[in-house]
């Protein structure tokens, strides 16, 4: 019998039953420790769509490894998680009432956003100011405010709406100061168009503060009578006089609204952005340690790679940053229905394979109503390829910003940005043909990056 495997009559080797799984016993003998912790965690282990999930809420009740080996006799919480998502089937109970969609918003409010962030354009129709100083400007403004934006909601996030409020007064006014520097030392002396670079510094400051505490509605009726009067020079002639009434009354509206809500004691508001779905302690109750500064930076450099990528277009073609500027409002209103789509899917998928393959297709479908949006608003004189693919580097840029993967899309950003300013400065080759390579190689590889976190369940937790 030597060589040969002994079998019983009748039997053959494929009727033995798999060898299990083999799991270290712990040392004391009683009922399974994981089958007494499947039957507590049953409903969140039911429901889990990948073992990560269960693997994150064993590390946030504070189990270690060490634990692990010793109460489960499992190598690490991984490995528990897996056993836990082994011996509890798969279910997904309705809830008794509607689970809470923290990305659930209406389009009129991100139709109103868009139009804010398109109506100071008519500010420069208004001013015949050279056009260097208030680029490097804008620039340095949209850096330093995207920058104190985000140190904002940080701490209407964590419930502190007095430090919110305390970095905003400190934050808008330094940006300011930054921006009407940089915009002098460009122009070389204090012309007309370092005055109105300043005052273009002073707004990008105050409608900081009035979009982080959401009052959207103030700054619109702050902006109108200015838009009418840039309107009507369109049509008509407007003496000089009249012009510098409807600048100056603008911006003067829109700082004293912004300075009352910046000092006014009480509650502010929460504000929209990637952190609002954040749980908050005691509302306006001091937090005893905030955000890093060092936190913030990554969306300064993001605002500023953004903003030379937008310059460039703009540079190129006015009317193409004009529609990008308008159609923010629908971009912000498709990536909130992405996510909550995507929350959706995580409570109904019952596997990892299909919950990636719904996030990949409602990712395709999202950018692509984005892309629609951009093709309706194009006219006859303009090209269409380098509009839809800065379109989509901007909303990808954005979507991997929500998720919290700001180092990378800033690195992504700030390379294109970076090639696409030297090719304009060396003249190496065709304009058109680098900013087309550098928009579709920064697109692809965005859109990749965001299907890939999409399809992780734990990044919707």
């Amino acid at each position: 019998m030597s060589g040969s495997l002994w079998l019983p009559p009748g039997a053959r080797p494929d009727t033995f039953p798999a060898i299990p799984k083999q799991r270290t016993t712990p040392s004391w003998a009683g009922p399974d420790p994981v089958d007494e912790l499947a039957a507590r965690l049953d409903d969140f282990v039911a429901a889990a769509v990948h073992p990560d999930e269960i693997a994150a809420l064993l590390e946030s009740d504070g189990l270690s490894d060490d634990q692990i080996r010793e109460r489960y006799g499992v190598k690490n919480s991984f490995a528990l998680a897996e056993e836990l998502y082994e011996r509890v089937g798969r279910r997904h109970p309705e809830p008794e009432t509607p689970p809470h969609d923290p990305w659930r918003v209406g389009l009129l409010s991100c139709l109103l956003r868009g139009a804010l962030f398109a109506l100071p354009g008519f500010a420069y129709v208004l001013a015949a100011a050279a056009p260097l100083p208030l680029l490097a400007g804008a620039l340095t403004g949209w850096a330093w405010n995207q920058g104190l934006a985000h140190r904002a909601y940080t701490w209407l996030g964590l419930g502190d709406g007095r430090a919110a409020r305390r970095s905003l007064l400190l934050g808008a006014p330094t940006g300011v100061v930054l921006g009407a520097v940089v915009a002098l030392l460009v122009s070389g002396a204090a012309d007309e168009a370092a005055a109105f670079a300043a005052g273009q510094a002073v707004y990008m400051g105050a409608s900081t503060i009035l979009l982080v505490l959401s009052r959207e509605r103030a700054l619109l009726c702050a902006l109108l009578p200015m838009a009418a009067g840039a309107i009507l020079t369109l049509l008509h002639p407007v003496p000089d006089a009249a012009r510098l009434t409807l600048l100056l009354g603008s911006l003067l509206a829109v700082t004293a609204l912004a300075a009352r809500e910046v000092t006014r004691e009480g509650n502010a508001r929460q504000g929209r952005g990637e952190l609002r779905d954040q749980p908050a302690p005691a509302r306006n109750q001091p937090t005893a340690r905030g955000p890093r500064l060092s936190g913030s930076f990554p969306y300064a450099v993001f605002g500023l790679a953004t903003g030379t990528l937008v310059l460039h277009a703009a540079l190129a073609d006015n009317l193409t940053a004009v529609i990008l500027t308008l159609s923010m409002g629908p971009a912000e209103w498709l990536l909130y229905r992405l996510r909550s789509t995507a929350l959706t899917a995580l409570r109904s998928s019952t596997t990892p394979t299909a919950f990636r393959r719904t996030t990949t297709h409602t990712l395709l479908k999202y950018l692509t109503a984005y892309l629609l949006t951009l093709l309706m608003a194009l006219t006859t004189g303009i090209s269409p390829a380098p509009l839809l693919l800065l379109g989509a580097v901007l909303w990808t840029a954005l979507l991997l910003q929500s998720f919290g993967a700001i180092l990378t899309t800033t690195a992504i950003c700030s390379m294109a940005a970076l090639a696409q300013t030297l090719a304009s400065l060396t003249h190496c080759c065709s304009p058109y043909w680098i900013t087309l390579t550098v928009y579709a190689t920064t697109a692809t590889t965005q859109a990749a990056l965001a299907c890939a976190l999409l399809g992780r369940a734990t990044a919707h937790r």
